[in-house]
């Protein structure tokens, strides 16, 4: 059955997309790279994330692209470690170009997180989870 997953996302630049998220902390598997694409690598279970130039993204997904401004395709999530984490990358987002629509806040009693758009208004939640603090 399925051994692995992995997200594509359509950017308009794949230079200036990859540019942004290595400036936030992503890395990236450049053996993929390609004119019109590149692999970014998220977290210890080297989640693959492929960035692809639009005009090749609507090529395979046969669909049209959401327009980011006006609506969302999907909110990607991802963790931190903690509260300073989160706080550092909303700092990182903003000097690399990116939006923090969501400023970092506690949320539940037990989570702590903030929401950002990449340069393609893909968005993105940030969260540190206190499991201590989840209530019964």
């Amino acid at each position: 059955m399925t051994k692995q997953i992995w997200l594509n996302l359509p950017v308009k630049d794949v230079a200036k997309a990859k540019d942004f998220f290595w400036k936030i902390g992503f890395s990236f598997n450049e053996q993929h790279d390609t004119p019109s694409s590149t692999c970014m690598v998220v977290g210890e279970g080297h989640f693959v994330i492929m960035l692809f130039e639009e005009m090749l993204f609507s090529s395979f997904s046969q669909n049209s692209i959401t327009d980011t401004k006006s609506s969302s395709e999907v909110l990607i999530s991802i963790d931190a470690e903690s509260r300073e984490e989160v706080d550092e990358l909303a700092e990182k987002v903003k000097e690399a170009g990116g939006n923090v629509f969501a400023p970092p806040a506690e949320s539940q009693g037990w989570m702590y997180g903030c929401g950002f758009t990449d340069l393609d208004g893909h968005r993105w939640n940030v969260l540190f989870m206190d499991f201590s603090k989840l209530p019964d």
